[in-house]
């Protein structure tokens, strides 16, 4: 890495540190959403836009994750654990999901994860005697680090901060190693690179597996920062919540994941002043963006950056060099 990306890597942690300092409660609380959503987009990022398989279930793993949490920690069980528990749930429902759903591609998966997430959510919803059905579960406690408590909004800040900056490092782990690789090979052309003896079936369900996980730990991060949770924040519209993250912030961009979070989690509350109208708002942009830019903001930034960056022009005496 470049000093210059070091020194924007080292800013950007800077800022969020300070970000939340002499804000209100509700907007640490918002803030605090963007790290957790920011997450999960992580995770479907590395099944779209690296992977190139289309999920409509990420909601649903962030379900999972939730209500493995809750009710561990209802039970007295530490939070660590009931983290840990849930990111292994998640990725052991997201190999069995994935080996029989990956048998198709495209479309065709993204219509199996859609009907993954309807039956997640009416198992929630009808399973009373666990998930205490419409009605919820509700008073998980927050967790306790190093003995420090993260009662107050602010404490849990901090806490989802530091998860979230673990989640950058093991997925920038992942993207540059080996595995990353493969993902980017299987992106870009699945029979070159079966070709050159990828497996492709096992590369993608590894990714569509690690990119579950992902969602069930911010689900574990959802369940004590709202403590309230019920079927309806896991249902099919928050799927397509988290998809357009990952679109408008750019799909296969490191940092897109982020910035679309960013997008569809702050950007409706800084459109606040305008009242009935912005929703209105909210939605125009986001179509003029995906008209005028489908690889989202971070492509749109790029085509920008290549517009006024100045060209190097070939020697016009060696344009014909290699015909001599």
């Amino acid at each position: 890495m470049s000093r210059l990306k070091l020194f924007i890597a080292a800013a950007a942690v800077a800022l969020l540190i300070v970000a939340p300092l002499g804000q209100g409660n509700y907007i640490t609380y918002v803030m605090t959403s963007w790290l957790v959503f920011s997450i999960t987009a992580m995770g479907l990022n590395l099944t779209l836009g690296f992977a190139g398989q289309v999920s409509l279930a990420q909601a649903a793993f962030m379900g999972i994750g939730a209500y493995v949490t809750a009710l561990m920690t209802l039970a007295g069980i530490p939070w660590i654990l009931a983290a840990l528990t849930s990111i292994g749930v998640s990725f052991a429902v997201g190999l069995l999901l994935g080996y029989p759903a990956l048998r198709v591609q495209h479309h065709f998966l993204a219509f199996i994860t859609l009907a993954f997430n309807t039956l997640l959510f009416l198992v929630l919803r009808n399973e009373e005697w666990l998930t205490g059905g419409s009605f919820g579960l509700s008073g998980m406690p927050r967790p306790t680090v190093f003995g420090l408590s993260t009662n107050m909004n602010l404490q849990f800040y901090y806490f989802a901060l530091a998860c979230f900056l673990v989640s950058v490092a093991v997925m920038w782990w992942i993207l540059r190693s080996p595995w990353g690789r493969a993902f980017r090979a299987l992106r870009e052309n699945p029979v070159r690179a079966e070709s050159l003896g990828l497996k492709i079936r096992r590369q993608t369900l590894l990714a569509f597996a690690i990119g579950s996980a992902f969602g069930g730990f911010a689900g574990a991060l959802q369940s004590p920062l709202v403590q309230f949770i019920e079927p309806n924040s896991f249902s099919l519209i928050h799927s397509l919540k988290i998809l357009l993250m990952v679109v408008v912030g750019g799909s296969g961009f490191f940092f897109g994941p982020m910035l679309g979070a960013a997008v569809v989690i702050l950007l409706p509350e800084l459109l606040r002043f305008t009242e009935g109208y912005y929703l209105i708002i909210y939605s125009t942009l986001v179509i003029v963006l995906m008209v005028y830019s489908p690889n989202g903001l971070i492509g749109a930034g790029q085509k920008i950056w290549a517009r006024f960056r100045p060209k190097h022009e070939a020697r016009r005496d060696m344009e014909k060099g290699f015909q001599l």
